[in-house]
């Protein structure tokens, strides 16, 4: 891992159990039937990249390709059975926006829950608090607990928590269906801005079209395996050909 580098995969490797019963009664009787109660799916197999800092890397594949994985590997929140993740730099990852969230707390006690969750100082916060605010634009509700929020509010206040964030790697998993149309494109230039920044930018989205235009790179992935790593649009074009 050199001086340059955010992200090193090497020869990653993850396997999930999956499990066909639901209860003892069930995996009881698939006993006796002979039947199989859990088999294993291959996540991935042998993922090898490295991304450089300041870069912005699509990863594309189709449903169970294993690029939502990847990013949790990425992010710490799954740990690989073999091989290593090596980052470098502060991550935030906008992979489930608000998990952090507690529904008896305001929008304003969140913000600050939230955001030292995923790293940020009291002073940091203290900092971006307004901007936080204004951004999400639920200005008036934000004394209120965010249990009575709807749907949008809630993701609103979340995503802008993330994205106001002090980090060096940015972790993308579909969260541009944030919010309606306008707030959505608010989103994806707040996104712009912090690459052209120098921000490393790591995205997962079904969005090709945006994906291509968002990113200078794309990693595409099948069965678990990098099948191409290049130029953006022709890794779109290449998934568009399977």
């Amino acid at each position: 891992m050199t001086a340059s580098t955010a992200v090193a995969v090497s020869d990653v490797r993850k396997t999930f159990l999956l499990r066909h019963t639901h209860s003892l009664k069930e995996s009881f009787v698939a006993m006796v039937r002979g039947k199989k109660i859990s088999s294993t799916f291959n996540a991935l197999n042998g993922v090898d990249f490295r991304i450089e800092a300041g870069e912005s890397v699509a990863l594309l594949g189709f449903n169970g390709s294993g690029k939502s994985t990847l990013l949790k590997l990425i992010s710490g929140v799954l740990r690989p059975d073999a091989g290593t993740i090596r980052t470098r730099g502060r991550i935030a990852g906008l992979i489930e926006v608000g998990a952090g969230f507690h529904p008896d707390l305001s929008g304003r006690e969140n913000i600050y829950l939230n955001a030292a969750i995923l790293g940020m100082t009291k002073a940091e916060i203290d900092a971006r608090f307004d901007d936080i605010v204004a951004f999400s634009e639920i200005e008036q509700f934000i004394d209120s607990e965010v249990k009575h929020y709807s749907s949008g509010m809630f993701l609103r206040l979340a995503f802008s928590v993330a994205i106001h964030t002090e980090v060096d790697i940015l972790l993308i998993d579909e969260i541009l269906s944030v919010g309606d149309e306008p707030f959505q494109r608010k989103c994806l230039a707040r996104i712009r801005e912090l690459h052209d920044a120098g921000k490393t930018l790591v995205v997962v989205s079904h969005d090709l079209n945006m994906v291509a235009d968002l990113c200078d790179r794309g990693i595409l992935l099948r069965d678990g395996k990098v099948l191409f790593d290049g130029e953006s649009h022709e890794a779109v074009e290449r998934m568009r050909a399977l």
